[in-house]
């Protein structure tokens, strides 16, 4: 199969990003497979310090000389500020106490809480680790990185969410853009105005960005099979970013609850909440969503929430809770298979991205 555009930018040969996970949901191995399947293979490292950085890239390197990328977040305005004193945090705790009492967890300190890793460190690791592609959402990435980037012969890819952010990553220099559909799963990558005006459905959005924009454009949400990833193509992107179906893998960093939930009945409903890190992301509604839904606008900005909730999604995830953990989907997660490798899923995504065609 022809990878088109993208193919000779990055040098992969199918046209096939598996989409980023963070929060632990993404794996080297993942990654690799996808990567040695021939398509780029992809890390979330938003949670990881700087030396974690330059070991993943290094256990990523010693796992598949194919390309492969690495995900940071571009810190928004709001998130930079001074970390909330102990009692501005107070009844944020004690609105989640009932949850870790029914996890079985202590209660909750503010001093337990820590800030996430500092973006400049993170990129400047990133960049010196030299992975073959880096990626970026939230923002457009710094002038200096993309520079640097070039001079190292990194390729950047950038996420947008709106036809005018697609404009604003190419002005910025990025190789590539991401267009990410409203029924894509996880965070919303919404940079230029609130996610509420950003809410563009992937096969609306992603024509407009190939005609708006010249360099190569991914269609990121909704894709979970060869129908829309023919679908995808035909409208004019280049590639497709696949993340919801890549989750339920054997080699993802999910928990087996939450692939299980993926493919459910459950997964027919998602919804777009903040609850779980501050930042709005879509996800399969449950116990959690619907008692908390009250606070949606009360729950602080990222990264302060996703710290308050970080042991009870780890918690919910080990033990099986898929009714108080982050389940993550996007809006075409009915259409995922359970429990099939990476190289498989390839296999099978291929096969039927061939038969829709022959249809069309």
């Amino acid at each position: 199969m022809n990878a088109g555009r993208l193919g000779g930018l990055l040098g992969i040969s199918l046209p096939v990003v598996q989409g980023p996970f963070g929060g632990g949901l993404s794996s080297v191995a993942l990654a690799a497979a996808v990567s040695e399947g021939g398509g780029l293979g992809s890390y979330g490292a938003h949670l990881l310090a700087p030396d974690e950085i330059t070991d993943l890239v290094a256990e990523l390197k010693a796992r598949t000389a194919r390309p492969f990328a690495v995900n940071l977040w571009v810190p928004q305005e709001d998130e930079t500020r001074s970390w909330p004193e102990p009692a501005e945090l107070a009844p944020h705790i004690r609105r989640l106490r009932p949850y870790h009492d029914a996890l079985g967890l202590p209660p909750l300190a503010a001093g337990d809480l820590a800030p996430v890793p500092d973006f400049d460190a993170q990129v400047d690791a990133l960049l010196a680790a030299g992975p073959p592609v880096v990626s970026f959402v939230m923002g457009p990435p710094p002038a200096r990185v993309v520079a640097e980037a070039r001079r190292l012969g990194i390729r950047v890819l950038g996420t947008a969410t709106t036809v005018d952010e697609a404009v604003a990553l190419e002005r910025a220099g990025v190789d590539a853009v991401v267009a990410s559909g409203a029924d894509a799963g996880g965070h919303r990558g919404a940079f230029l105005r609130p996610v509420r005006e950003s809410l563009v459905g992937t096969f609306s959005l992603v024509p407009q960005v190939a005609d708006a924009v010249g360099v190569p454009v991914v269609a990121a949400g909704g894709i979970a099979d060869g129908r829309g990833m023919a679908a995808a193509l035909a409208l004019g992107a280049d590639a497709v970013q696949i993340g919801t179906a890549f989750l339920a893998t054997r080699e993802s960093g999910a928990s087996p609850a939450h692939k299980r939930a993926l493919g459910s009945p459950e997964a027919r409903t998602t919804v777009l909440t903040r609850l779980f890190s501050g930042r709005t992301a879509r996800g399969i509604a449950n116990r959690f969503v619907r008692d908390m839904a009250a606070y949606e606008d009360a729950v602080p900005p990222y990264p302060v929430q996703s710290a308050l909730m970080q042991s009870i999604r780890r918690e919910a995830g080990e033990r099986g809770r898929a009714d108080l953990g982050s389940l993550w989907a996007g809006q075409a997660a009915p259409l995922t298979t359970a429990d099939l490798a990476a190289r498989d899923y390839l296999t099978r995504l291929l096969e039927d991205f061939h038969r829709a065609r022959r249809r069309a």
